[in-house]
């Protein structure tokens, strides 16, 4: 059975399990073979195909980067994709290789937000995520951390407490005052309990650090 036979839609299945058998099956394997095939499926298998492809690439990123390593330029250039499941997925790999591939990925950021800006939540999510990995290394801190802190002061409402968190996670006492006021300047758009506890829960965290 080929690497494109196990994908969902091959088996006839809606469900997302056959890929995420084939990429535990991948990753058991060290299989960078099956990588290859995958990729190559990206530009030459149809849109079910992609889809599924996509998926396993990045549940395979999530287990062991190093194997998709190699193709990061691959997904940055699916960042430019109409087809946004391609997007969104190519974004959530190149959250995996963030801290394995930090110069590349440094170099795309502009690629990176522009796509966020127009992309689905989903895109979005994935771009904090590279910000808070890439703002947690020395190199790119200064520069990165206010461009997470922005993502913070507009992010979907849905989304700020967990940019928030994301956030605190790479703060430190130098820039913690930055993450505070982008906090309490939105604290009045928050309406729902639940969100203003995870939020509380940062400002308490951020403010017995600064006590």
């Amino acid at each position: 059975m080929s690497i494109s036979d196990k994908l969902a839609s091959s088996l006839g299945r809606r469900d997302e399990v056959p890929n995420q058998e084939l990429a535990k099956e991948i990753v058991a394997a060290n299989d960078a073979h099956a990588i290859d095939e995958l990729i190559a499926f990206i530009s030459s298998g149809s849109k079910g195909i992609r889809a599924d492809v996509i998926k396993t690439l990045y549940e395979v990123g999530f287990e062991n980067p190093e194997l998709i390593a190699s193709h990061a330029k691959t997904f940055l250039a699916l960042l430019d994709s109409n087809d946004n499941r391609l997007q969104w997925g190519a974004m959530m790999a190149l959250s995996t290789l963030a801290k394995l591939k930090h110069k590349q990925v440094y170099a795309a950021l502009p690629k990176i937000l522009d796509a966020a800006k127009q992309g689905s939540v989903i895109t979005r999510d994935h771009t904090v995520k590279i910000l808070a990995t890439l703002a947690s290394m020395k190199a790119y801190a200064d520069e990165v951390y206010p461009l997470l802190i922005d993502e913070v002061r507009h992010a979907p409402l849905n989304q700020f407490p967990m940019y928030a968190e994301y956030a605190l996670e790479v703060t430190t006492d130098k820039n913690r005052t930055l993450l505070l006021k982008a906090i309490n300047g939105r604290m009045h758009e928050v309406e729902r309990d639940s969100m203003r506890k995870r939020l509380m829960k940062v400002i308490k965290k951020l403010e017995k650090t600064t006590a």
